[in-house]
């Protein structure tokens, strides 16, 4: 990316030390850092009253915009359609010394590159926060990503017609839980998808699945090949594994025929599923949930049967159901209903001890 500076600026590459990344993010170019999955952001602390963002957007679907927290004020910064920008957030900036979190708030409905920030050639990057002592992990859908969250006025409701405004993760039950936790959050999740390629709504008419896209830094095919992540770089105390909803397409195995062969395999690749998981996070607790948006209970069942069993091996998986787990909404979770989910949810991880935080 050909960046051009103002008199009065200097440029902050992405691999400055001085700026603290969360979830998954491709480093591997240290000039063009790649932000795919939801809840991937870069937090810092910057004096001068200058910061610009410089990155290259591409979309898939939707509009797209940038999540920005500054000192607690939260705001957004609508991003090109496709190409290079520079974004200028100063107008979000306090006088003096601001602690600011860039994120992405949608799911792979694009996806960008991150060439570095611009602020003032007197100010500076000051150390980063310091990064949360507990770990939590999220493996979803579209409701782990916050899809629709701020369209409060459709609590309850089918979702209205929108252009991806609506969408923002940081209203999604995922973060207000880890917020509750006091908890960093890597957020694994995607709109429309279900457990087993060629089902569930992400990436049509081929269908991508998690077990194709869990253990990827970059997932969608729409952007290019997969690339793998290195699972040694992030170790949670707490994984939340919401896989269930979009199941259903083409075929609602489960309430069709619940005990026959695609249901069981489903569930057979369920358990495959959570035991690579533990593999790769031998202390880590887990907990097997769906969401209030609605869906036939026998999904709820699979999930419990397959806990039961690893249960008789593994006390550190646990089933989860909400107050109103699969019959809440017709249409994605609003944030009003993602608090009340992210407090049932935060209340039964803390009711399992303080031990599941240690390392």
């Amino acid at each position: 990316m050909d960046i051009v500076l103002n008199p009065g600026e200097k440029l902050i590459m992405p691999s400055d030390p001085m700026i603290q990344y969360v979830g998954r993010i491709d480093d591997e170019d240290p000039a063009a850092y790649g932000f795919e999955f939801v809840a991937t952001g870069l937090r810092i602390r910057v004096t001068g009253g200058v910061l610009k963002v410089c990155i290259n957007n591409r979309t898939n679907y939707w509009q797209s915009r940038l999540g920005v927290l500054v000192d607690g004020e939260l705001h957004a910064a609508l991003l090109p359609e496709n190409g290079e920008a520079i974004i200028d957030l100063s107008e979000f900036l306090h006088e003096g010394e601001n602690t600011v979190h860039i994120f992405k708030r949608q799911d792979s409905s694009h996806a960008f590159t991150f060439h570095g920030l611009i602020i003032a050639e007197g100010g500076q990057l000051l150390p980063p926060p310091q990064r949360p002592a507990r770990r939590m992990e999220v493996y979803g859908d579209s409701v782990s990503a916050g899809e629709v969250s701020e369209a409060e006025e459709y609590r309850g409701k089918p979702d209205p017609q929108h252009n991806g405004e609506y969408s923002n993760v940081w209203w999604s039950y995922s973060w207000l839980t880890a917020r509750k936790l006091g908890a960093e959050l890597h957020d694994i999740a995607q709109g429309g998808i279900a457990l087993l390629d060629k089902t569930g709504y992400f990436n049509g008419p081929d269908y991508v699945g998690m077990l194709s896209s869990y253990d990827k830094v970059r997932y969608n095919p729409a952007f290019g090949q997969p690339k793998n992540w290195d699972f040694t770089r992030y170790i949670p105390h707490v994984v939340v594994l919401a896989i269930g909803q979009n199941d259903h397409n083409p075929v609602n195995i489960m309430e069709q025929d619940y005990e026959g062969e695609a249901a069981q395999l489903w569930r057979e690749k369920y358990a495959e599923w959570i035991r690579s998981l533990r593999a790769k996070y031998p202390k880590a607790t887990f907990v097997l949930t769906t969401t209030i948006l609605n869906h036939h209970e026998n999904w709820d069942k699979a999930i419990d049967a397959v806990c039961s069993e690893l249960r008789k091996t593994d006390g550190r998986i646990h089933h989860f159901l909400y107050s109103n787990n699969g019959c809440g909404t017709p249409g994605h979770i609003r944030a009003s209903e993602a608090e009340i989910m992210a407090q049932e949810l935060s209340g039964f991880i803390e009711s399992l001890g303080e031990e599941i935080w240690e390392d």
